[in-house]
């Protein structure tokens, strides 16, 4: 298969307000998302030729994409929505850029959003966290999703001997990097005896260790390389791309404790032709704090069952071995659901365009991106850069 390594890069990049907008619908805000994007590519409207969504939970439509489209008065050659986590909002990076390699379009809006917060009532926030669970075999016992993700961390636990205090180092390392970026819905400092201190969701998940409920919503443009050196800011190309997928429900997982990113990520490597060592900082999926440890040893970023020692000892923070989520992730930052993922893509454009204000990796030159959907079901990495090559 012929690499789309360097072959796209992505122009635009916007975010809508974070927290709780009530103001704005789940819909009002993806079409937010879509016209902060195309200005700041500095194009207009009837420049796209191509358009993804991810449906909302808050506000559904049967055909998501195409009501954005008409709501916004855009005609794309290639209309396409998704709905299956933060693994797919990535991969459909990969399908926009073979849509723009192929001739089927030129220009590709991909725009997301939701209203969590204040879109849904309580008891259509918890019908959603307790449908993931498999209809025979997980349902029947109760489990929210908590409860679900908790099973891994309690895994990891027992198998490598991590600690309560070392997911916690993840929330607090989050929660420093969202105190410098203004956008952020939680930016008071907390400590690790904040983290284990907090009230018990699901053992051995605190309250701290679990992501955050928000409206917002994110978008990016893409185009092809030749094309992209006609816009306003540094082009932040794609360079690798890989998925991996192992199971839907957790009853069927392989294991508890290595997920598909190890296959997404040597793929997205393999494309790009560089490896963790080469990653100046990373975006990873942190709905759970278990699930960064994860990552990052399935990743390469450390050693496999070393992934808590590696966080308690500042390896993450800004300034350490390989930050990590340096808006604040789902943690901090917010987490609207399935696009979630989408505010750690437009981070790492603003990092690698050096225009991070207080949080800027210096000298950043290529990222990593990963996002993972259901209970880390649904993996996808991406590799991210100021070069082409």
């Amino acid at each position: 298969m012929e690499s789309i390594r360097g072959k796209v890069a992505i122009i635009g990049a916007a975010d809508t307000q974070v927290g709780m907008v009530p103001h704005m619908s789940a819909t009002q805000l993806c079409v937010d998302a879509g016209l902060r994007a195309l200005a700041d590519a500095g194009i207009s409207k009837d420049k796209i030729d191509g358009l993804i969504t991810c449906n909302s939970f808050a506000e559904p439509y049967m055909y998501h994409a195409e009501a954005i489209a008409e709501y916004m008065q855009i005609f794309p050659r290639v209309c396409l929505s998704v709905n299956t986590g933060g693994g797919t909002t990535f991969s459909v990076l990969h399908h926009a850029a073979s849509a723009i390699l192929s001739g089927m379009c030129d220009t590709v809006l991909i725009t997301m959003a939701d209203s969590l917060k204040s879109g849904l009532s309580p008891e259509q926030a918890m019908a959603m966290q307790v449908s993931a669970g498999h209809a025979q075999f997980e349902l029947p016992y109760g489990p929210s999703v908590p409860s679900l993700y908790a099973l891994i961390g309690k895994a990891h636990m027992e198998k490598y001997g991590t600690t309560a205090e070392q997911f916690a180092a993840v929330a607090v390392a989050c929660r420093k990097h969202a105190s410098l970026n203004p956008a952020a819905q939680m930016r008071e400092l907390i400590t690790v005896e904040d983290v284990v201190n907090s009230r018990m969701i699901a053992d051995p998940l605190h309250l701290l260790d679990c992501s955050l409920i928000s409206d917002g919503g994110s978008a990016v443009i893409l185009t092809s390389a030749e094309r992209a050196m006609d816009f306003p800011h540094q082009p932040v190309y794609l360079l690798g791309v890989g998925e991996g997928h192992s199971h839907e429900h957790i009853s069927q997982a392989r294991s508890l404790t290595t997920s598909a990113a190890v296959e997404s990520g040597r793929r997205a490597y393999e494309m790009a032709g560089l490896g963790p060592e080469d990653m100046d900082f990373a975006e990873l999926y942190d709905c759970f704090t278990p699930t960064v440890l994860i990552e990052l040893e399935d990743l390469g970023f450390c050693k496999k069952g070393e992934g808590g020692a590696f966080v308690e000892n500042g390896a993450i923070e800004l300034g350490g071995k390989i930050p990590i989520n340096t808006h604040g992730g789902l943690l901090s930052h917010c987490h609207p659901g399935n696009p979630g993922s989408m505010f750690a893509l437009t981070e790492a454009v603003l990092q690698l365009r050096h225009q991070a204000g207080d949080r800027q990796v210096m000298g950043a030159e290529v990222a990593l991106v990963h996002g993972q959907g259901g209970i880390m079901s649904s993996h996808t990495t991406l590799i991210l850069g100021r070069e082409r090559s």
